[in-house]
């Protein structure tokens, strides 16, 4: 499962059970990061562990951290994923924000490189 625009992509590898977020995400609104809300709850229907790496996001505006804090708190409903955030410490928006998701639902591993 694929979404790929002039600035950035989104990959779901169902063997690892990874989705790997590229380049700037900008998008306007909460329905304008439907696509995106609808690849990673695939991967949660397809896999109890999903990893969601960002390392290469480097920016996600407030709509885009909002679509990722609805995800979270409808994994932590369901209460049966594990869920890894891949991110990097050079890249500030990362480094605050997905603490902060950490704090919608602890059980996050939380890996910053």
């Amino acid at each position: 499962m694929e979404l790929k625009q002039p600035d950035y992509s989104i990959q779901y590898d169902p063997a690892t059970a990874t989705i790997l977020c590229r380049g700037s995400l900008r998008l306007d609104g909460l329905e304008a990061y439907r696509p995106v809300l609808d690849i990673l709850e695939a991967a949660a229907e397809e896999s109890e562990q999903i990893i969601v790496d960002l390392q290469e996001l480097e920016f996600l505006n407030s709509s885009g951290i909002s679509m990722l804090s609805m995800f979270v708190v409808r994994l932590r409903q369901r209460g049966t994923a594990k869920l890894t955030f891949k991110g990097s410490a050079n890249i500030v928006w990362q480094t605050r924000s997905l603490k902060n998701l950490q704090r919608l639902m602890p059980s996050i591993e939380l890996v910053l490189t």
